[in-house]
């Protein structure tokens, strides 16, 4: 039984074409692309590929530590070529989701694991709002509607 676990395991984890593929394509874009969009992606490249085959990829890469999956409370997820542990955006408005260049807090680990005990292994903190391109565009529209109104009242 353990030759059989350990010989699929080895078969997961062999490198195959489409996995490279799918993570160069992943690891190409600051994005945080859907499953689809990434699909659309490596079938320019492995027009043969299937939408099934990029799904299993980003999962084995995924639980293999080579990317990260983001859930931010949609119906999909979103999917992150750089593993390391560092915070994101997420765009009420346009959906885009962001890097935010700043440290990770592990004093917040430590305060954690101080304060209540608990063993905490990794943390992840995510932010809302609107990105710099929608509140500039929602800063426009509130200036035209300023200037709609106040010509209304003369």
């Amino acid at each position: 039984m353990r030759k059989k676990e350990e010989a699929s395991s080895h078969l997961r984890r062999r490198s195959t074409r489409q996995r490279r593929v799918v993570l160069e394509v992943l690891r190409s874009t600051k994005s945080h692309p859907t499953a689809d969009w990434i699909y659309e992606e490596v079938r320019k490249r492995v027009p043969n590929v299937s939408l099934g085959t990029v799904y299993r990829n980003l999962n084995l890469l995924r639980d293999m530590g080579e990317i990260m999956e983001l859930n931010f409370g949609s119906t999909y997820s979103r999917f992150d070529g750089n593993p390391e542990p560092h915070y994101h955006f997420s765009c009420m408005n346009c959906g885009r989701v962001l890097d935010v260049n700043i440290p990770v807090c592990t004093e917040l680990e430590e305060k954690v694991r101080r304060e209540h005990g608990w063993e905490v292994r990794s943390h992840r903190v995510e932010f809302y709002g609107l990105c710099s391109e929608c509140k500039a565009e929602q800063r426009k529209e509130s200036q035209e509607e300023y200037v709609k109104t106040a010509g209304n009242k003369f």
